[in-house]
């Protein structure tokens, strides 16, 4: 299948950075929220994401203007059925990315490939409640998405072999590289980092350390750019907790198990970067550790 037309839905952090590439990549690209809003932020954001590209000479400014003319907005869901590709970047909460099919599915073309951003639900169920479950996968980003290289490839069940094909070909006209994971919780990436993001927290739980020296010691003891629980404020808290508790739930398993303190920060909303305040405070001129 040729894909031209690609429609986003969530225009937060995971979706406008998809938008980006995709639209710098040649695709004409349709973001859909429920917040006009965010819709506006989203636009904002690729705007000077991509100027920060043409300012490193990283794209030149004529495929700025032709990138950013690609990229339409909507507040409504069925407008993103007449496009060729669909991918869902909504909340990491399986019941809203259910919905979000529910709604879309009556309004896609035959064709349409669909899509989930997903880093953890289960692509054969979320598959299984749409009409089109060969042509559904999971299209895993890394973030921040215009500069992380890797994209997983989730195979549900029922996942045909062209869907599979068109979506590596996607990839690779995007410049990005494919891991092709097995519908399992977490596929790769987040089956073997969340974890690592879970010990550390047990880790400054215990006492074994404060915030400050368990970042520092793996990003000079191992040689990571960014310490675990930066990583997780980075991340967002609550997307950390969430993805444990698909490990623990999937796999049965207690060395999954999320962290009593990962869950007390939730509680308190304090989800890292986007709400001020995490493993670290951000509300002053340099982040201070709150541990």
């Amino acid at each position: 299948m040729d894909i031209q037309s690609v429609g986003v839905i969530g225009a937060g952090q995971m979706g406008n950075g998809i938008a980006h590439v995709f639209a710098l990549a040649g695709y004409d690209v349709v973001i859909n929220d429920i917040s006009e809003d965010n819709l506006t932020a989203a636009i904002t954001r690729i705007t000077k994401n991509i100027d920060r590209q043409v300012s490193r000479d990283k794209v030149s400014q004529a495929d700025r203007d032709a990138a950013l003319a690609r990229i339409s907005t909507t507040l409504s869901l069925p407008e993103l059925g007449q496009t060729d590709l669909v991918i869902e970047a909504a909340t990491e909460r399986e019941e809203i990315k259910v919905s979000i099919f529910k709604e879309l599915v009556p309004h896609l073309k035959p064709e349409t490939i669909l899509t989930s951003n997903t880093s953890s639900i289960s692509i054969t169920r979320l598959a299984s409640g749409t009409d089109r479950p060969e042509k559904f996968m999971g299209f895993h980003f890394m973030n921040p998405v215009p500069v992380m290289q890797l994209v997983e490839l989730i195979r549900g069940i029922a996942t045909d072999e062209p869907t599979y094909k068109a979506l590596l070909a996607v990839v690779e006209k995007l410049g990005k590289t494919a891991a092709s994971a097995e519908d399992f919780p977490a596929f790769i990436v987040n089956r073997i980092l969340m974890p690592m993001i879970n010990e550390a927290v047990y880790t400054l739980y215990e006492g074994v350390g404060n915030v400050s020296s368990i970042d520092s010691a793996m990003k000079l003891g191992t040689n990571h750019p960014m310490g675990p629980l930066e990583l997780a404020d980075f991340i967002g808290l609550d997307t950390c907790l969430a993805i444990m508790n698909v490990l623990h739930d999937g796999l049965a398993d207690t060395k999954y198990r999320p962290c009593p303190l990962l869950t007390k920060y939730v509680e308190a909303g304090w989800l890292g970067r986007k709400t001020g305040r995490g493993f670290y405070d951000y509300r002053g001129e340099t982040p201070v550790p709150t541990r």
